[in-house]
């Protein structure tokens, strides 16, 4: 039984949806924790259909269920356990239209332009292409307008038909950015701290070793305080005029990042110095009302992007990871701060709406807008 089968109460229902012929869409690195998860949600998508998975060359030329070391909790798909691996070149994907990348970044970069260069749409969760200036770091229910800079992007890079590239932020920025958007909007934030309690998920798989990880913290992870700095300002920045920049937002944002024994979820507690004073219980109210226009024409769009929990305890990983279909972001204890102005905790699903779910809600954005 797919993700998605089993979180239908939460996620946004597709039943009034028109029925649209499925697009076929490749995988990269199918064999991966990110790969493994896109495989799981794409299992009964009404608009995507895997056809072609590929992996490195050690894998190539095998099935599926050769290679795998399948982690998660459901059955890897009928449909794809006899699908033979193939190398990651845009000649093994012909007929696809989509290509969801789950790359590690040390290969990720040239590999993805190639696909983007022999017209693939390219959805990628690795670091490479985020900053670059024409590639949007895209999150449907915070900067949806960023997806305009495709245009540009494949006049610059002179990419033919459907190609370009189109990535999700590192996990811990996405579900940081979701919580932030509607605050920004209504109370402009002007700094920004957050320390995040980040899973071992994150690291993929064999991952952190368990010598360092159980009865432990570790206070570090190589290069992702400078993603959340970097990426958060270009994320919650705005789409100039012309449609050919992007401008990053006005915030100063300091991240501690670190690695805890939890398996899916990141808990991030942040702290905000707001340009409009704000009362907890207003700001409580924007995250409560804080519905994008048309995320829910997204098929895996959930109910609502943020949650308000009002239990002195939550969020937590366990309780909370998957709300929404692993596509929520959970926001509690949002009170006063005496140092700057308002707390607050927030939880994310690292691998779903922080990887994978992510970049098929960004892939179903596109779709929708006429992109691919």
């Amino acid at each position: 039984m797919s993700i998605n089968k089993q979180s239908n109460e939460d996620s946004n229902s597709s039943s009034k949806r028109p029925l649209v012929e499925k697009k076929k869409v490749g995988l990269l690195g199918c064999t991966g924790t990110v790969g493994q998860r896109f495989i799981q949600l794409l299992e009964d998508h009404p608009h995507f259909e895997i056809a072609c998975i590929g992996a490195s060359s050690r894998s190539s030329g095998k099935t599926y269920e050769q290679v795998v070391a399948w982690k998660l909790s459901t059955p890897i798909p009928s449909k794809i356990r006899t699908i033979t691996i193939v190398e990651c070149v845009p000649n093994e994907f012909k007929g696809c239209v989509i290509i969801f990348s789950g790359l590690d970044a040390s290969v990720a970069g040239e590999v993805e332009e190639n696909f983007a260069k022999q017209g693939y749409a390219v959805f990628s969760n690795a670091k490479n292409h985020r900053m670059n200036p024409l590639v949007p770091i895209l999150i449907p229910s915070v900067n949806p307008d960023h997806l305009n800079i495709v245009t540009a992007q494949r006049k610059k890079y002179n990419y033919p038909g459907k190609g370009c590239i189109i990535t999700n932020a590192n996990c811990s920025t996405t579900g940081l950015t979701v919580a932030l958007k509607p605050i920004h909007d209504h109370f402009q934030i002007k700094k920004c701290i957050v320390f995040t309690m980040q899973a071992v998920s994150g690291a993929g798989y064999p991952g952190v070793p368990s010598l360092d990880i159980l009865d432990n913290v570790i206070p570090y992870i190589s290069g992702e305080e400078e993603k959340i700095t970097a990426e958060a300002k270009k994320i919650l920045g705005t789409l100039d005029e012309s449609k050919t920049a992007l401008i990053d937002a006005d915030i100063r944002v300091s991240a501690h990042c670190n690695r805890v024994n939890v398996l899916d979820g990141h808990t991030e507690c942040v702290s905000l110095k707001l340009g409009k004073k704000a009362s907890p219980s207003e700001v409580e109210e924007v995250l409560k009302k804080y519905v994008p226009n048309h995320f829910h024409d997204l098929h895996s769009a959930p109910k609502k992007p943020i949650d308000v929990t009002s239990s002195q305890d939550r969020p937590q990983p366990r309780l909370d990871r998957d709300s929404g279909g692993g596509n929520t972001v959970t926001v509690g204890r949002v009170r006063e701060d005496s140092v700057l102005d308002i707390k607050l905790v927030l939880l994310s699903h690292n691998t779903i709406i922080g990887a994978a779910g992510g970049s098929i809600l960004n892939a179903e954005l596109a779709l929708h807008r006429g992109f691919i």
